[in-house]
């Protein structure tokens, strides 16, 4: 732990003394890194270990400067192990975050061209068609879009399919009485990847008790990762779309257009999307 103070207190020292072009490119990269953990974070039951881990620290640095002797030496045996500690807490999270390295690009080939912009429109038009149908003829769905937040997980408990989103594709998974038409179909970078996936349903006691099953696993998605779900309700044929943990009820055919246009537009390369929400939690705080 002393090891860690000189460190600490040998780069305060460069910052203030030496700072060079060098220094601030590195700071910037540690920035971003850091940002990009706490969006990673911040929606996941992981960011409650986040905050003990912090608390762990600030206990440390305290019991070091009262004296404290035996707190300090037990909290620090624990600090030296951080690095197998934090991939032990942390490894789906690690994993996710790989996981969407590996499928992102800096740069996107023809993310701002007419290709790509007719290809977007077209997954939204089938997206909303599959939705108004089915809501027309009252059969249940649960449509879960990944964005930043990996799904993985969920993916895991269904059955695989990897295709193109088209409306049959769509409606014939959530055909009564058919094999996948229990369960979500989750949509990762525009394409249908698996169907009859098990969600977690929401622990918030506020859920009104007219919602089922259906609506209580969209919510309780939304409450630990940043999936836009889509909800067709079997009973009533209303749409809903849960985020955040928040459900937004019912939706008409031009909400969901607008909806799902403006969650492809956002769909962009990683600095973009990085710009995008960082002017977003800036107007947000202004506000």
């Amino acid at each position: 732990m002393n090891d860690f103070w000189t460190s600490f207190d040998n780069m305060v020292w460069n910052l203030t003394h030496r700072l060079g072009i060098v220094d601030i490119v590195d700071i910037v990269i540690m920035a971003l890194i850091f940002y990009e953990l706490l969006i990673l974070l911040r929606r996941t039951r992981s960011s409650a270990l986040l905050k003990g881990l912090f608390l762990l620290l600030v206990i440390v640095a305290v019991s070091s400067l009262l004296g404290l002797t035996s707190l300090n030496w037990l909290l620090t045996t624990l600090l030296n192990n951080g690095a197998v500690v934090l991939i032990v807490l942390f490894q789906p999270e690690i994993r996710k975050g790989l996981e969407k390295m590996g499928r992102s690009s800096l740069l996107r080939k023809g993310a701002d061209g007419t290709e790509d912009m007719d290809r977007q429109e077209r997954i939204a038009s089938e997206i909303v068609q599959t939705l108004l149908d089915l809501s027309h003829r009252r059969v249940g769905a649960l449509i879960c879009i990944e964005q930043r937040t990996g799904l993985q997980d969920v993916i895991d408990t269904g059955t695989r399919v990897d295709g193109e989103i088209s409306a049959p594709l769509l409606e014939n998974i959530f055909e009564p009485n058919t094999p996948l038409h229990d369960g979500a179909v989750v949509i990762r970078d525009g394409r249908v990847e698996a169907a009859a996936c098990i969600l977690p349903l929401t622990e918030a006691s506020g859920v009104s008790r007219e919602l089922g099953t259906r609506h209580r696993a969209g919510i309780g998605l939304s409450e630990i990762s940043d999936a836009v779900v889509l909800i067709v309700s079997e009973e009533t044929g209303t749409i809903s779309m849960a985020r955040g943990g928040m459900l937004r009820r019912p939706l008409t055919e031009e909400n969901l257009r607008q909806i799902l246009r403006e969650f492809y537009a956002s769909d962009s390369s990683w600095l973009v999307s990085f710009w995008n929400r960082l002017r977003r939690d800036r107007k947000g705080a202004e506000a």
